[in-house]
């Protein structure tokens, strides 16, 4: 088991670099996108060039952070069944989603895309957009974020059997959505209690 932590760690390590570096990609396409607003403003022209780049570069950013994203056990979960149960049952709960429902889509997904890929950069395809650019490096991102993201599932099942066993602390503790609420509601209450105070007084 401890090699299989420590591939899951190497894992991690990978999609935090990734998962942080892409975020970047979101304020080029921002800068971009109001480049071409204001171009098409003020001297009535445009690029589609320019307007699909801003296109792949967010496609980029939300499909490398997928696997960030898991890490950082931040996918959408309704937890109003969920949270009725105790951590160990949580647990399964996780695990046999990772291995049922995770792990066969994504598995499935990179089945199609590779071949999808692999014809789209064969025949050099082009946007059919006057201007576009070249499209098989867009549709590699597809690959990519989903050969990150099945990594990200084998080494969230692989934690997950740690966790069980008692190998590893619980590195994401359940927190309902309830229970959020009353840690941010008193975070807010101490920061309106500190602005209250006067320069130089001590806060009671």
């Amino acid at each position: 088991m401890g090699g299989l932590l420590g591939l899951s760690r190497s894992i991690d390590r990978m999609n935090e670099l990734i998962g942080r570096g892409v975020s970047w990609l979101i304020l080029i396409a921002i800068f971009i996108s109001a480049g071409n607003a204001t171009v098409r403003k003020v001297l009535n022209t445009s690029s589609n060039a320019w307007l699909e780049l801003q296109w792949y570069l967010f496609g980029a950013a939300f499909l490398f952070a997928a696997a960030y994203t898991l890490k950082q056990n931040e996918h959408i979960r309704i937890d109003i069944v969920y949270g009725l149960f105790s951590r160990r049952v949580q647990h399964w709960i996780d695990l046999f989603g990772h291995l049922v429902f995770l792990m066969p889509f994504v598995l499935l997904m990179l089945y199609y895309l590779g071949p999808y890929v692999e014809r789209s950069w064969r025949t050099g395809e082009i946007s059919n957009n006057a201007g576009g650019l070249t499209i098989w490096p867009a549709k590699s991102l597809l690959l990519i974020g989903f050969f990150l993201l099945a990594l990200q599932g084998l080494s969230e099942i692989i934690k997950k059997i740690a966790v069980m066993r008692g190998l590893i602390p619980d590195p994401a503790p359940f927190i309902s959505a309830h229970e959020a609420a009353e840690r941010e509601g008193e975070l807010l209450a101490g920061e309106a209690k500190l602005s209250e105070t006067r320069p130089g007084e001590v806060p009671k």
